[in-house]
């Protein structure tokens, strides 16, 4: 199709075909900010060529193209193979997991944990926000510094985040997930924040995307996924991981106020248990 249509391309567009052409599989792992960086263009060309294709926008070209590099089994499992053993799918998966740790905590910048856990600490309230898989990570989030005894917000509903983000001032954390980095709801929510003074930290896959041009901190976690991989379960590891840390921080940082709400949530539903 990209061949087809290529010579009436602008000459800006044809340097997005060639990129693709070139390593169709990078493609599907880049977010729009990455191919457009690699292509030497803006990200509106990059949307363009897509929808000059017959897509709406980028997010379902990567798709299609992912559909067509191999089958979907392989897009959808990793590299599991459909012979392979219980043990060796379990293996596999397992070692897919450590490496998504691992890699995760090799791209960890101590001096960017100790600016997201000191805003974090000071802040007056604090805002979770996240879309589908990411929301989870979100409202994981939401429960832990709930229990910290923080004044925090969750949200995954798009309406409610963007009035959330309306009313953020400059006393305020905004904290938004997004796996691609290119969630357009966390984006203009985030965005949004931004033009209110919040200080916003995002956990992202993507250094370059949409939702890391409004950040102040950003942390990454390490693990590629197709778009029929989203929500794939060693990108939540990767996510929870950060999470887990940055809340350990926190809490050793803040530990009288912490340990104290601890302890008093842990008191409240003592009575809910056998």
């Amino acid at each position: 199709m990209i061949t087809s249509i290529y010579k009436s391309l602008t000459k800006a567009e044809q340097k997005v075909a060639d990129v693709v052409m070139m390593d169709t599989e990078e493609a599907v792992y880049s977010s729009v900010t990455d191919l457009a960086e690699k292509s030497g263009v803006g990200e509106t060309t990059v949307i363009r060529f897509c929808r000059k294709l017959g897509f709406r926008g980028y997010q379902e070209f990567k798709l299609a193209v992912a559909q067509n590099l191999v089958s979907p089994e392989e897009h959808v499992h990793g590299k599991i193979e459909e012979n392979d053993t219980l043990e060796v799918v379990s293996r596999k998966i397992t070692t897919q997991n450590t490496h998504a740790l691992e890699n995760t905590l090799n791209l960890l910048q101590t001096q960017t944990l100790e600016k997201a856990a000191n805003a974090i600490v000071s802040a007056n309230r604090l805002f979770c926000f996240g879309i589908g898989s990411s929301g989870i990570t979100a409202l994981d989030a939401n429960h832990r510094f709930m229990r910290f005894g923080y004044n925090v917000i969750h949200s995954a509903d798009s309406h409610v985040m963007a009035m959330n983000a309306a009313l953020v001032t400059r006393d305020d954390v905004v904290f938004g997930i997004s796996t691609s980095g290119s969630t357009k709801d966390v984006v203009d929510a985030i965005r949004i924040a931004k033009e209110n003074k919040a200080f916003v930290i995002c956990l992202t896959n993507h250094a370059r995307s949409p939702i890391t041009r409004y950040a102040d901190v950003i942390l990454l976690a390490a693990s590629k996924e197709s778009p029929l991989q989203g929500g794939a379960f060693a990108s939540k590891i990767a996510q929870l991981h950060l999470l887990d840390i940055l809340t350990t921080v926190i809490a050793l940082k803040d530990k009288d106020q912490t340990f104290k709400s601890i302890e008093q949530t842990a008191k409240a539903v003592l009575d809910k248990m056998y």
